[in-house]
C-alpha cells in the first residue's frame, strides 16, 4: 500500500486557503528512496522561479544501494502544474504574508504527488487557541 507523509507542522504553523495538486520530477534513487520510507518536510517551502514552481527544502535520504549517481538530499525538484494554475498561485502570493507550502506526499499510480497549500501564517494567539480547541475535543471523545 503507498505511504501518504503528511506535514503535520504546516497545519500548525499556517492557516491552509487554496489547496494545488502537482506532480514530482524525481530522479530513480529518489524514487527508490521514498518507496522505502524517510522523507522530511521540516524545511520545505515552494518558490515560484519564473514560470516554473520548485519545491525547496525537502529532505529524501540518500538511497543505501545507489551506486555513484545517487542524489542530493536537499536539492530543489521542479514541480508540475498547468499553466493556469501557477497563474493563479502567483496572483494568490502577491498579497503580502501569503507563502507556498507542501501539505502532503502521495503515490498516485507509479507517480508521486505533492498537495501544496497557499497559507498565512499564524499568529501566537492564534496557535494558542487552536491547541485549546484541539484539547476540548479530545476530552469530549474521552467521556
Amino acid at each position: 500500500m503507498p505511504r501518504v507523509y503528511v506535514n503535520r507542522r504546516a497545519g500548525y504553523e499556517y492557516e491552509l486557503l487554496d489547496r494545488y495538486e502537482a506532480g514530482l520530477s524525481l530522479t530513480g534513487s529518489e524514487v527508490k528512496s521514498i518507496r522505502a520510507g524517510g522523507v522530511d518536510f521540516r524545511d520545505a517551502f515552494a518558490r515560484l522561479n519564473g514560470r516554473n514552481v520548485d519545491l525547496e527544502g525537502l529532505y529524501i535520504p540518500p538511497y543505501k544501494e545507489a551506486t555513484y549517481n545517487n542524489h542530493e538530499p536537499r536539492r530543489p525538484r521542479r514541480l508540475l502544474l498547468h499553466r493556469m494554475e501557477i497563474e493563479k498561485i502567483r496572483r494568490a502570493l502577491e498579497q503580502k504574508g501569503l507563502t507556498l507550502v507542501p501539505t502532503k506526499m502521495y503515490q498516485q499510480g507509479r507517480y508521486f504527488k505533492v498537495e501544496l497549500a497557499v497559507a498565512r501564517g499564524k499568529k501566537l494567539h492564534d496557535k494558542r487557541r487552536a491547541d485549546a480547541e484541539k484539547t476540548v475535543r479530545r476530552e469530549l471523545r474521552e467521556y
